[in-house]
């Protein structure tokens, strides 16, 4: 689908912010290289997988890329001689399984368009720039008063959001910012409503929202134009940062860590929420706040980005929320983003992990309840507080805020159920993800539970037990079965009498009791030698299996173990007496 194009209806977009994982199945070497097969997975789903084939100097071009960052990544060395063996090939598999490892669990590289080029190249092949360039170019040649300056590259962490720099004819000193973004997975307002929604931003007033000069939107995109700011965001003080420096380069390895004054929290905190509580009075969805989304004008905060609810675009924290059950609304998650942000503001760096165990030392106590109540592993088991909630917390609602600006943001009836009607859906897809991920996380555990050494060795003691009881009760079936055989072999039919005087040889006597109770074609028998009866006796009865016939004769085929007598047809006949007494 072209992005010019307007997405099909009930189309779900790709969402950039589901982790991808990936593992390197095989490598296989050709004549001057090596390629390495990565089996890459979006999200839970193993349905949801491919494969992509790349080379050792594809890594490196990737790694090279990738030191704006700062962060000091673990690809393995370059060998020149000698890098065609096997034993070196699979530790240098070892180690490239060690660096995707690296990329993918990092939260900014993860979601860098270099990274999803690399590991999904279908999906991000294109080059999201000239698509925004071209169709902000032409829309502002229509427009004489602004004109496009440059853009401003990669200063964003969203692949499909793009800045420019701009300014007005007639006022060249005054810079501007124009971004533009495409539509998400989670856009469900009509094309009519949501370009409505679009053009009120502009009228929207509020001491604590940078305020937007012009907002337009087509059916498959949006533009909007704000003011420039030399200050930047929240988040570039907090690292000391360039406004205009890539995002990777600002804020992947700060040089310095350290966190905000206690006052600048409680006020940069108390501002952030009144702004939270008005827009959610509006019901107007937000779900977007981070550092980088609050702008610093003086002492002043001042919310950011207010149309990428109504564009769909999934939140920067998705990935750690979408894992907690209780934090399935749109309050729940601008509450649990807030706590990133504070503490971010006190700590001068995100949390390593959600939910945070313990907290280092903070300035106050008044800050670490906050955290607790928002970041804790008990918080996000049992759900999130309230924003009215955090604002009577010690830590805020002392805080006095001198403003003279009345908020003001008037939404017409219509527009309102229609937002309600889209915040229930945006809810309703994250509460769907929340349960597969806890279904596949059961499982998951359930199965390494199985694995586990010690359930090993349980079932390695179950398994003996069962042979153990199983060996007991067939020696017990033992005899009885070798009692029903005799029992059988004596009440059925013995074999036939011969007179002592006149000894009947036992070839006849097997060819009677052939024809009478065997099926075998082609039997013959000769004649034994009288002399050597004495010597040789034939098999037990009870030896016989159950099933076998009572008389046998030779090469009998429904008869048991075979005896000398059946095996060799000239094994000397019985003596009558013995015949008698078997």
């Amino acid at each position: 689908m072209a992005f010019m194009e307007k997405p099909p209806a009930g189309k779900v977009l790709l969402d950039d912010t589901v982790p991808l994982t990936a593992a390197i199945e095989a490598s296989q070497s050709l004549q001057s290289h090596t390629e390495y097969i990565i089996r890459v997975q979006r999200g839970i789903s193993v349905e949801n997988s491919w494969q992509v084939v790349r080379r050792y100097s594809d890594f490196d071009l990737l790694n090279n890329s990738l030191q704006i960052s700062g962060l000091s990544l673990p690809l393995p060395p370059k060998k020149l001689i000698g890098n065609m063996d096997r034993e070196f090939i699979a530790e240098r598999q070892k180690g490239l399984q060690n660096y995707l490892n690296a990329i993918t669990t990092n939260h900014i590289l993860s979601n860098c368009e270099l990274v999803k080029k690399f590991l999904d190249p279908n999906n991000y092949a294109a080059n999201y720039t000239e698509i925004a360039l071209q169709q902000v170019s032409m829309f502002f040649r229509s427009e004489p008063r602004w004109e496009v300056v440059e853009p401003l590259k990669d200063i964003g962490w969203r692949i499909r959001k793009k800045y420019f720099l701009m300014k007005i004819k007639n006022q060249p000193k005054e810079w501007l910012v124009l971004s533009w973004a495409d539509l998400g997975p989670d856009k469900y307002l009509s094309d009519k409503d949501f370009q409505c929604l679009i053009k009120l931003l502009p009228s929207c007033l509020h001491p604590y929202i940078y305020r937007v000069t012009f907002a337009t939107a087509s059916e498959s995109s949006v533009s909007l134009i704000r003011m420039f700011n030399e200050k930047g965001t929240l988040k570039d003080l907090i690292y000391k940062a360039k406004p205009k420096d890539p995002f990777l380069k600002k804020y992947c390895s700060p040089k310095k860590i350290q966190g905000l004054e206690l006052q600048q929290i409680k006020t940069y905190g108390r501002q952030i929420l009144e702004v939270l509580k008005f827009l959610h009075d509006k019901g107007f969805p937000y779900g977007h706040l981070h550092a980088s989304n609050v702008m610093l004008d003086g002492d002043t905060c001042r919310l950011l980005d207010l149309e990428n609810s109504l564009l769909g675009l999934p939140s920067f924290y998705r990935s750690y929320f979408s894992q907690f059950r209780k934090i399935n609304t749109l309050e729940s998650v601008d509450v649990h983003c807030f706590g990133h942000l504070l503490y971010e503001m006190t700590y001068g760096r995100p949390p390593d992990s959600v939910p945070v165990d313990s907290f280092p030392p903070a300035p106050s106590m008044a800050v670490v309840a906050v955290l607790e109540s928002t970041l804790s592993c008990e918080a996000c088991k049992n759900g999130m507080p309230t924003v009215s909630r955090l604002l009577q917390m010690p830590l805020f609602s002392d805080v006095l805020l001198t403003t003279s600006e009345k908020p003001q943001f008037k939404i017409p009836t219509k527009l309102k159920e229609a937002l309600r009607i889209a915040k229930e859906c945006i809810e309703k897809r994250l509460v769907e993800e929340q349960k597969q991920i806890h279904q596949h996380r059961r499982l998951t555990r359930a199965q390494s539970h199985h694995g586990s050494e010690e359930e090993r060795k349980k079932r390695k003691i179950l398994a003996r037990k069962k042979s153990k009881r199983s060996a007991i009760e067939d020696s017990e079936e033992h005899p009885t079965k070798y009692s029903n055989s005799n029992n059988s072999a004596g009440s059925g039919a013995s074999s036939p009498l011969t007179s002592p005087s006149s000894p009947t040889p036992p070839s006849t006597a097997a060819a009677g009791v052939l024809g009478q109770r065997c099926v075998r074609e082609g039997n013959a028998a000769s004649t034994s030698t009288p002399s050597s009866a004495s010597t040789t006796s034939s098999p037990p009865a009870a030896r016989q299996p159950r099933g076998a016939c009572t008389a046998p004769a030779p090469g009998c085929e429904r008869c048991g173990p075979r005896g000398p007598a059946q095996l060799h047809p000239e094994f000397p006949q019985r003596h009558s007496e013995e015949s008698r007494n078997l």
